[in-house]
């Protein structure tokens, strides 16, 4: 593996670790840090070091020895809470002034969820085009996997989902294997977001031509397009959840098969008759 996929690979899993997992502030040596979500020091705890959140509010019960920054976002002490250090933060109000979209209406979280889940679907499509763009080719295989054969991909995607399990078991268990665990895991985020990508590049692709039949868009527009599509979707109450875990599986399983031969996929399929008839070739 080169050295521009593991880079991308690092990429895409701090990116998806930061807008994803909420940090865990109970206690331990050194700071805390955060984006997109709250921190909150419970009564008792001690944090050795600062406390940095970013789109995101810091409440303080316990003690913080560094100092309390929070950029777009409040810092505040609650009971019988200390900063030791300095407090340092934006408010609501001067982000507002510069990014109203971005603060609440009732201003009592710099983030609605709402609003958090529409910059966290622009951010992922973001990805998703630099994706494209340093690997349109692999793109366009699992474009071409999908297109041809959703029904075996969605199955690939379902296994390789159950099978990342056993693999971060084994990894773990083997003790060497622990750093590949960081590994694995950004290869499963890349693999969603090439999928994804192809899928979207589907939808775009069948939208231009329903709307310009007589031409050909350029694959970045309508990879574009149908990011649009696609993440309108995945926004949409009850429906967008069962809408994003369609898409995952599918589009993993499309990522899996852009890296198997065509001619095995056929053989596959034609052995155990899986997936839906072929539908038009990307001209």
């Amino acid at each position: 593996m080169n050295l521009r996929i593991l880079a991308l690979l690092a990429a895409l899993f701090v990116i998806a670790g930061l807008a994803t997992s909420p940090a865990d502030a109970r206690g331990r040596d050194g700071g805390e840090s955060a984006i997109f979500h709250d921190i909150t020091i419970p009564a008792g705890a001690v944090i050795d070091g600062d406390v940095n959140d970013v789109f995101g509010n810091v409440k303080v019960a316990g003690i913080v020895t560094g100092d309390c920054n929070a950029v777009f976002g409040t810092c505040m002490t609650v009971e019988d809470g200390q900063v030791r250090g300095t407090i340092n933060g934006v408010g609501n109000e001067g982000v507002r002034a510069f990014v109203p979209w971005v603060v609440g209406g009732h201003g009592t979280s710099v983030f609605g969820d709402q609003d958090r889940q529409l910059f966290t679907q622009l951010l992922s499509s973001a990805v998703i085009l630099l994706v494209f763009l340093l690997f349109p080719l692999r793109m366009r295989i699992a474009l071409d996997r999908v297109e041809k054969h959703p029904g075996l991909a969605a199955l690939s995607g379902l296994v390789g989902a159950v099978a990342t399990i056993p693999i971060a078991i084994l990894l773990l268990v083997s003790i060497i294997g622990i750093p590949l665990l960081l590994l694995e895991a950004a290869a499963v985020v890349c693999g969603v977001w090439l999928g994804t990508g192809a899928i979207a590049l589907l939808v775009g692709r069948r939208l231009c031509e329903l709307v310009m039949p007589t031409s050909t868009p350029s694959p970045l527009v309508a990879l574009i397009l149908g990011l649009v599509v696609v993440s309108a979707a995945e926004i949409l109450p009850v429906v967008g959840i069962l809408v994003t875990v369609l898409l995952w599986l599918v589009g993993f399983g499309a990522a899996i098969l852009s890296f198997v031969r065509s001619t095995q996929v056929e053989a596959t399929v034609r052995r155990a008759s899986i997936g839906g008839p072929p539908m038009q070739n990307w001209r």
